[in-house]
């Protein structure tokens, strides 16, 4: 009983650190690509040497942004990392509307792959409800509740069925079938990064679009569902890859 009583005293006093278990095996996700520049931080997918995949909502200033590959924890170099700076930002249009809500990132330098950096899979089909998926991203997993992005953090999520999805959407936000819904009430449903990464069975599935489990933990948070965008992403990179662009275009849609 003394030694029980001895480390919550350590715990509480910091001592005796208490070890988050939302925190992410270190570099057990090579493809997770921390975006940040100014005051604004993001998540990614990197997908090949020069393309990452993020949410609308990480869209700003590719002149002021800088993509951090093979990261774990934000707030110290750890000699993993990889700093590329980023020469465009391709938005899905019409965005932020109730259609999409998906954006590319091309780096400008190749990422050099190792053990740290990897690229993930897209999908070679759709989720389906009670798969059961994986979330990453920088910051809180607690409703409600802001944490500075340290060491990046994983969640386990069942894909929820469109109807579920639909009764616990906001006045404001409108189900499509662009959407996929992943979470469940009161369990591990909110990653707070706008770019949060889900991967189901090995392959990139989604980018979140409305964090809903952020805000109310008995909601599933929405996500862009990636397995229909598959030949936008690939249109995009074929026609860099063609027509490779004669200066940078920041916030370029198309």
């Amino acid at each position: 009983m003394n030694l029980l009583l001895l480390v919550v005293a350590l715990g509480l006093t910091g001592a005796f650190p208490l070890e988050d278990n939302k925190v992410c095996q270190r570099h057990s996700r090579p493809w997770q690509v921390y975006l940040h520049g100014g005051q604004t931080s993001c998540s990614g997918a990197l997908i090949s040497e020069r393309w990452i995949v993020t949410s609308f909502g990480c869209v700003f200033s590719s002149e002021s942004t800088t993509a951090s590959l093979g990261e774990h924890d934000v707030t110290v170099e750890e000699g993993t990392e990889q700093h590329i700076h980023i020469a465009d930002m391709i938005i899905h249009s019409p965005y932020r509307s109730p259609i999409h809500s998906l954006a590319m990132v091309r780096l400008a330098e190749p990422a050099h792959f190792n053990q740290y950096v990897q690229p993930i899979l897209l999908p070679n089909h759709c989720p389906q409800p009670g798969e059961t998926c994986y979330v990453s991203g920088w910051g809180s997993t607690t409703s409600n509740q802001y944490e500075s992005p340290q060491c990046l953090k994983c969640i386990t999520v069942p894909i929820v069925d469109d109807q579920t999805c639909m009764n616990t959407f906001p006045e404001f936000l409108f189900w499509n079938p662009s959407m996929v819904c992943a979470g469940q009430v009161n369990t591990d449903n909110c990653m707070n990064d706008g770019g949060s990464v889900m991967v189901c069975d090995g392959h990139l599935q989604g980018v979140q679009w409305y964090g809903n489990g952020c805000s109310n933990p008995a909601d599933p948070t929405v996500y862009t569902k990636l397995c229909k965008y598959t030949d936008w992403i690939n249109t995009v990179m074929e026609r860099y890859t063609t027509t490779p662009p004669t200066e940078t275009t920041p916030g370029m849609i198309i």
